[in-house]
């Protein structure tokens, strides 16, 4: 099967320079076939084509997108049965609109044994705002349609500039990615790869979080079950709604072993009614409570205890998405190694929320690209090669937003 990529982006933005780096890294070893025309940019000479095996076919009567989709649909079929290409390279006019261009390819691809692998969107990062003000019809559309966007020369703008497009461009295009690392760091094999497939970056996380809070169900359940011999309360019932059966040689033993969500109720005496309350006053040193709230939340976590735990709330097949809530960046912003170290340690006092993971790949700078995972009481930081951008992903409970973006600058 042929796989298509559409390369859309006003004149100037930096096709040229893209397409050949792929070509050159990317597409090495494949039949490619670049379809062109007259208002298109390549301008790829025919020695470099010839060199790497590329085909070309050029439109030179005006625009794919408005004239000439019945020569287009001939020209692709053409192509298609003529060479059958690993991959077709569809490079439309500068001012043409992604979306028109897409259906025309859609139209066709219907009737071939083709598939649509990409439509990618070339801004200039010193232009998306110009551009969004002067061409919003055309602009917009090619960011909006795109599958992937690549800000080009990146490698001379401020932090600042980069973090500005991409905002503009997030208004326009919510789930594309975009690529805001300087191409000169990145193989092609990198950029094909953030044309080809979605980020799922932050979907892994949760996928994790939800295996843990599956864990911690299981966990649960089992210490439910060793409720029913360490527990000595009237009437055999203790506040979390739980019949215990004791033998009366149990009765001079006031020891409470109560292990719910890493809550240690070492040797502690109920007549405070302790049920998650929050309310533990205690006087005496045999009833030190140790009630730890950072690490799971009572109103968010599944339970095995009947209809209810102890704090009065139902806890039943909740999903991941229900039982967590998660904050991600994109981020040009440049890190030193200290700043990642000094952010996950403040990520354990409990002032940013119930954080269950987290993770994150930015650009360190002098130090290099870094990447980060976190979980609770434990973190690393480690070297990496340089990514298409910086993100940054935190999964818990009752999170503080602001707070945590302020932590890391973004």
């Amino acid at each position: 099967m042929t796989k298509i990529d559409i390369f859309s982006g006003f004149l100037g933005a930096g096709k040229t320079t893209l397409i050949k780096k792929l070509i050159t890294e990317a597409f090495a070893g494949q039949q490619v076939v670049l379809i062109e025309n007259e208002f298109g940019e390549i301008g790829i000479d025919g020695g470099f084509l010839k060199e790497s095996g590329i085909q070309i076919n050029e439109l030179n009567a005006g625009c794919i997108c408005c004239s000439l989709v019945g020569d287009f649909r001939t020209a692709l079929q053409q192509v298609v049965e003529q060479y059958h290409p690993d991959r077709i390279v569809i490079e439309p006019s500068g001012v043409g609109k992604l979306s028109d261009v897409t259906r025309a390819v859609e139209g066709v691809a219907e009737h071939l044994d083709v598939q649509l692998n990409s439509f990618v969107t070339v801004a200039d990062v010193n232009k998306v705002k110009m551009y969004m003000k002067n061409f919003g019809e055309f602009y917009d559309d090619q960011i909006s349609h795109a599958s992937c966007i690549l800000l080009s020369r990146t490698q001379t703008a401020s932090e600042e500039k980069i973090a500005a497009a991409v905002a503009m461009l997030r208004e326009k295009n919510p789930t594309a990615t975009i690529v805001t690392t300087a191409w000169d760091h990145l193989t092609g094999e990198q950029i094909l790869k953030a044309m080809s497939t979605k980020d799922d970056f932050k979907a892994e996380l949760i996928a994790m979080a939800a295996k843990a809070n599956e864990e911690h169900a299981h966990e649960d359940e089992e210490e439910e079950h060793e409720h029913h011999h360490h527990h000595d309360h009237e009437n055999g019932v203790c506040s979390c709604g739980h019949h215990h059966d004791h033998d009366d040689d149990d009765d001079d033993e006031d020891e409470h072993e109560h292990e719910h969500h890493h809550h240690d109720h070492d040797e502690h005496d109920h007549d405070d009614h302790c049920c998650c309350g929050h309310h533990h006053d205690h006087d005496e040193d045999d009833d030190e409570h140790e009630h730890e709230h950072h690490h799971h939340d009572h109103d968010e976590h599944d339970h095995e205890h009947g209809d209810h735990c102890c704090c009065g709330h139902h806890h039943h097949d909740h999903h991941a998405d229900e039982v967590f809530t998660s904050w991600g960046v994109e981020t040009a912003r440049k890190f030193t190694k200290a700043e990642v170290e000094h952010a996950l340690t403040e990520l354990d006092t409990g002032n940013y929320g119930m954080i269950l993971r987290s993770k994150g790949i930015v650009d360190g700078g002098a130090d290099g690209w870094l990447e980060f995972d976190y979980v609770p009481g434990e973190w690393e930081v480690r070297s990496r090669s340089a990514d298409v951008g910086g993100k940054l992903v935190v999964i818990g409970s009752k999170l503080n937003e602001t707070a945590i973006a302020q932590l890391f600058g973004c």
